[in-house]
């Protein structure tokens, strides 16, 4: 059983916080590509409230937060993606930096919803995510010691999150769609030797 200080899920709570962030992702991602330096982008993202939030403090979180998450991709090309492309193939991106960058993430995309996809079982239901969590806490002390709120908290984003990418239609819906994986984002997902996540894109050729 993995110790508190060394699990791998340390960190994955802040979704609570980051959430999925598209908007502030793409504009992110636009900064990046103009060349600026990492403080540099989040001063523009303060100075001219670029994220149109209430606070300082929260902007400034937040636009480090898409920085370290584009950043965790390693792949300039995806970056750029995110920042041009249409909005199904920057989505699609932005849901692999989620993966890249939150364990939890990736696990449960994999172990849950490709699982899915190879099974052909296109149901969905509540209890996928719950039994997800519980094996987890099984697994991971750290995971163990969250509260019942931050899991419940953490369900409610996965599931947005699925229903944003429309893997679901809605966040009451009982099936997952299958999705198709732009060939942009499959070919960095090769090259970067990440071939276990095509799964949770319903890839497997």
């Amino acid at each position: 059983m993995a110790k508190t200080n060394e699990s791998p899920y340390k960190g994955s709570a802040q979704i609570t916080r980051e959430q999925f962030l598209f908007y502030e992702m793409r504009t992110t991602a636009k900064l990046m590509r103009e060349g600026l330096n990492d403080e540099e982008i989040i001063d523009r993202i303060v100075e001219d409230n670029l994220f149109q939030y209430p606070t300082e403090k929260s902007i400034r979180q937040m636009a480090k937060a898409c920085v370290n998450r584009l950043k965790a991709m390693e792949d300039e090309d995806l970056i750029e993606a995110v920042a041009s492309q249409s909005s199904e193939t920057a989505k699609q991106i932005c849901m692999y930096a989620m993966m890249k960058q939150y364990r939890l993430v990736w696990d449960f995309m994999i172990t849950v919803i490709g699982e899915k996809y190879r099974m052909q079982n296109f149901s969905f239901s509540q209890m996928d995510v719950n039994v997800f969590f519980m094996q987890l806490q099984e697994q991971d002390d750290y995971v163990a010691g969250w509260s019942e709120t931050t899991v419940k908290k953490i369900r409610q984003i996965l599931i947005r999150v699925l229903a944003e990418n429309e893997y679901l239609d809605n966040i009451k819906a009982d099936h997952i769609n299958p999705v198709w994986l732009n060939p942009v984002l499959e070919n960095a997902i090769r090259s970067n030797n990440d071939d276990r996540a095509l799964t949770a894109f319903n890839c497997f050729s």
